[in-house]
């Protein structure tokens, strides 16, 4: 039997129930075998979204079902304290539902992909790490992560589950105190929606443990650019790939549409399978709406060996 691990920095929501297994539904097995026409004998790039983490239990942002949300930008997030003390008030009423979340089938099934050497490597815009822990080496986390907080003033790193713990020291008692205001659902970075203002004004931020300066979650929000050395990483995966297959994006944001566009435009054969519209679906060979676990492990299966495959492309790390 496999060993489960747990997800790295506690990735996972407890207000979801994860998926025990990952099965094809009825038809779908036909529809990738014409994935299997289009990808076979090619190196792929992959780019990932949230739909393949819903599986874990991690909520997305865009899926069918999915309530609407406002995440808060970047400018909003800088240009005010009174946003910062609402945000991290609320992100850690959502960190303290968090518990440890496993990679599901389809995390399992890219890294099985890596180890047979059909990918010249992964881009996820996902923050949650869970590619990591089902194995996967060559990554770029296009979003940041999620385990990870950021001083804006001199760049110092620390784990978010280290400022759980400052938090909880400057705040005792409070996330009881929002659970008893009301706690009406959870975001996939951990935000909160609290209904109680006056408990989000009495919270008391932490600072930089260094300099004192201002933390932020180390991930890129809405409004931010995505750091240009990922960006130039990406772009290599995909340039030294023969087709791209994304799965679970919407690519509702440029930061991922634009892998899917460069591969069109480069006559690579892209390939996508979500559950629901995209905006790459004008360039893609073939868009599968079907289940992405399911899916990506009978591609992980049934795609054939490549003749004299390399191993990932040299990439520096950031």
């Amino acid at each position: 039997m496999k060993q489960v691990r747990p997800g790295v920095g506690m990735t996972g929501f407890a207000s979801m129930e994860p998926a025990l297994a990952a099965t094809l539904e009825a038809g779908e097995e036909a529809a990738l075998q014409k994935a299997l026409d289009i990808l076979a004998g090619k190196r792929l790039a992959m780019l990932t979204g949230a739909g393949l983490s819903t599986d874990s239990g991690i909520p997305d942002y865009r899926g069918p079902g999915s309530a609407p949300r406002n995440p808060m930008t970047y400018q909003e997030f800088i240009g005010s304290a009174a946003n910062r003390r609402r945000y991290w008030a609320r992100n850690h009423i959502g960190w303290s539902h968090l518990r440890h979340a496993h990679p599901n089938a389809g995390h399992d099934a890219v890294a099985l992909m890596e180890r047979r050497g059909l990918l010249t490597g992964l881009i996820t815009q996902n923050v949650d790490r869970l590619h990591e822990d089902a194995g996967s080496i060559n990554v770029v986390d296009l979003h940041g992560r999620f385990d990870q907080v950021i001083c804006l003033e001199d760049g110092h790193i620390f784990s978010r589950k280290l400022l759980a713990a400052i938090l909880e020291e400057l705040n005792p008692g409070f996330v009881a105190a929002a659970l008893e205001a009301g706690v009406v659902e959870m975001a996939p970075d951990a935000d909160a929606t609290v209904e109680d203002p006056e408990l989000i004004k009495s919270f008391v931020m932490a600072v930089c443990p260094v300099c004192g300066g201002t933390l932020k979650p180390d991930f890129v929000y809405f409004g931010e650019s995505v750091p240009k050395n990922r960006v130039e990483r990406a772009y290599a995966m995909v340039d030294e790939a023969e087709a791209l297959l994304v799965a679970g994006s919407s690519l509702t944001v440029m930061s991922g549409l634009r892998f899917v566009r460069h591969a069109a435009k480069a006559v690579k054969s892209v390939v996508i399978i979500n559950r629901g519209q995209t905006r790459g679906d004008e360039f893609a060979a073939l868009k599968l709406d079907v289940g992405v676990s399911g899916a990506l492990g009978y591609l992980a299966r049934n795609l054939p060996e490549l003749p004299a495959a390399g191993g990932p492309i040299g990439v520096s790390p950031e």
